[in-house]
């Protein structure tokens, strides 16, 4: 069963890594990705993550069940905090295990970066110029 977390909690990365360790598994990678002080040149004072709840649970799960079923032996498990992060706290964990580490590092890669991709989590970001959402282009502001 894989396991996916979403949650206003801070994270936990032993549970989370705990979930992914099996007696046939030589390898377990991890992933934090925590929140910095800066972004692009300007400085972050906290983030803000907002998520479409049920389906950013369902993409996780949809994720990790795929990277398992492409890749013999691995387990992987992830969570991602939503709600407001100052700096240092983790926002995300992903696990990986495998019997060699090539896998377990390659399964943890490919979580990350399919999570990122295609889980609706938005992200806004806090500094002292202000507030704004990462990634985001107003539609109405099209090339004429």
């Amino acid at each position: 069963m894989t396991f996916v977390l979403l949650t206003r909690a801070a994270l936990r990365p032993h549970e989370i890594v705990d979930t992914v360790r099996h007696p046939s598994a030589g390898a377990v990678v991890t992933f934090e990705g925590v929140v910095r002080d800066h972004h692009e040149g300007r400085a972050v004072t906290r983030l803000e993550y907002e998520a479409y709840d049920s389906m950013a649970r369902a993409e996780m799960a949809r994720i990790a069940d795929e990277v398992e079923t492409s890749m013999v032996g691995v387990r992987v498990a992830c969570g991602h905090r939503i709600g407001t992060l100052e700096v240092g706290e983790v926002a995300v964990v992903c696990a990986a295990s495998a019997p060699h580490r090539e896998e377990a590092f390659s399964a943890c890669r490919r979580l990350i970066d399919e999570l990122k991709h295609r889980v609706p989590i938005w992200k806004r970001e806090h500094g002292p110029d202000g507030a704004s959402w990462v990634g985001w282009v107003d539609a109405r502001c099209g090339h004429r």
